[in-house]
């Protein structure tokens, strides 16, 4: 078997992304998955219109644009059987139309693989890891065994783990920190004959959560719904998906006649976060270093920016032969910095959207405030910055906006007397 520079566990669009990166530097990797490709993934399958320049970067947009996938235009919001609202993503800041990407991830996952198998990354599939290797404290390979359970062991001066919640170092080293708040499941299908959707991925919240529907070409959809576990006890999976699905009036309109087309699929423990790892030899890049919640944590670019913030830090270590927890850590304080914001906008939109008359009030102000609406849904779609909106001004122009609207309505009912501004703005 070949030297090894570098072994990547996980061959999703976090470890090929990082494979395809650190293959134009030159060094020899070997990317392991237990699975084949093509292969099902529980996803959103909404892509962020950031992702974009990633994919040109690795090289694979123009194929990805050759499949003519669905592109959307924006978010549609509805809050607690309101009105649903679209939103366009504003213009980049370089006055780009920016566009999101629906496409199913079994598409997207093997085009990348195929991008890696035409690289010259040695794509080992069907091989499952078990467990890391160590030498004097420090991660040295990984070990495992493959599809006719012949047993391998595989050294590398580098091992990258890509393989998602459920990756060996999260299991080997305990690096999973415990969930507080409410425990999130997440319930998802394909739909067919979904014909009334137009280029939006709509997101509805309503008792007992939250969905999100990403339209898919060939009048599909991809519907994941997101409640608390605790909801499930005793209940029938399938019964439950498509009783709360088709129980939202807005959902019912655009999914018309459309039914799933497979089992329902279900995903535990939405939110977590991870601690960085105390030995030397190992990163963590994807959603095997946490995943934020899927209201506005987009995984896909999440995963793909990941692997390019980690190139640096490889090639430092590689360039001075230090592996060393001490030196990777630059690569663990650049990912905090890039995604520190926007755990902190998932956070207030989660204490949001269970309150159902607060966010009301809030989906009807964003509505009403262009601007505001923008600024959310570009930070949602990964490239405007999430520190425009968590800071005093943003909340304090949504606060006076609710203010408004609450009062024009209770105006409108004959509850109280308009304000001198209300009447001048009503003649």
């Amino acid at each position: 078997m070949r030297n090894h520079d570098i072994v990547i566990i996980g061959g999703g669009p976090a470890g090929a992304s990082t494979a395809l990166f650190l293959e134009k530097k030159g060094y020899l990797i070997t990317l392991l998955d237990q699975a084949f490709f093509p292969r099902d993934k529980v996803c959103g399958e909404f892509i962020s219109p950031a992702a974009d320049d990633i994919f040109a970067d690795l090289g694979i947009l123009k194929s990805i644009d050759a499949m003519n996938p669905t592109r959307l235009c924006g978010v549609a919001l509805s809050s607690y059987e309101g009105t649903c609202y679209q939103v366009n993503y504003p213009d980049s800041a370089d006055g780009r139309t920016m566009r999101s990407l629906s496409v199913e991830r079994s598409i997207l996952d093997n085009l990348m693989i195929d991008q890696v198998r035409n690289s010259n990354v040695q794509l080992m599939e069907g091989f499952k890891v078990t467990d890391l290797l160590f030498e004097g404290g420090n991660v040295c390979g990984v070990k495992g065994y493959d599809q006719t359970k012949t047993k391998f062991n595989i050294k590398a001066k580098l091992v990258i783990d890509a393989g998602g919640r459920n990756s060996i170092s999260l299991r080997r080293l305990n690096l999973r920190r415990h969930s507080y708040g409410r425990k999130k499941i997440a319930l998802a299908a394909h739909w067919k004959n979904v014909k009334e959707l137009g280029s939006y991925c709509y997101m509805h919240i309503s008792r007992p959560g939250y969905t999100g529907i990403a339209p898919l070409k060939g009048n599909k959809a991809n519907v994941v719904l997101v409640v608390d576990k605790d909801f499930l006890a005793g209940a029938d999976i399938e019964q439950f998906y498509i009783k709360t699905v088709l129980g939202n009036r807005e959902r019912r309109r655009i999914l018309g006649s459309g039914i799933p087309v497979e089992k329902i699929r279900a995903v535990d423990s939405l939110a977590y976060s991870v601690k960085k790892p105390s030995c030397g030899g190992l990163l963590l890049v994807g959603d095997a270093m946490g995943f934020i919640d899927p209201f506005t944590g987009e995984g896909i670019y999440m995963s793909l920016r990941s692997s390019q913030l980690a190139v640096d830090t490889v090639q430092n270590a590689f360039d001075r032969s230090d592996f060393s927890a001490k030196n990777l850590n630059n690569y663990y304080l650049l990912r905090k910095k890039e995604f520190r914001e926007k755990n902190i906008l998932s956070k207030i939109l989660q204490h949001l959207i269970y309150r159902p008359s607060l966010c009301s009030q809030v989906v009807e102000a964003l509505a009403a405030e262009k601007e505001l609406s923008s600024m959310l849904i570009g930070a949602i779609g990964d490239y405007v910055p999430a520190k425009k909106l968590i800071c005093f001004k943003y909340f304090l122009r949504l606060f006076e906006r609710v203010l408004k609207q609450y009062q024009i309505k209770r105006f409108d009912t004959g509850c109280i007397l308009p304000t001198k501004e209300l009447q001048s703005g009503r003649k």
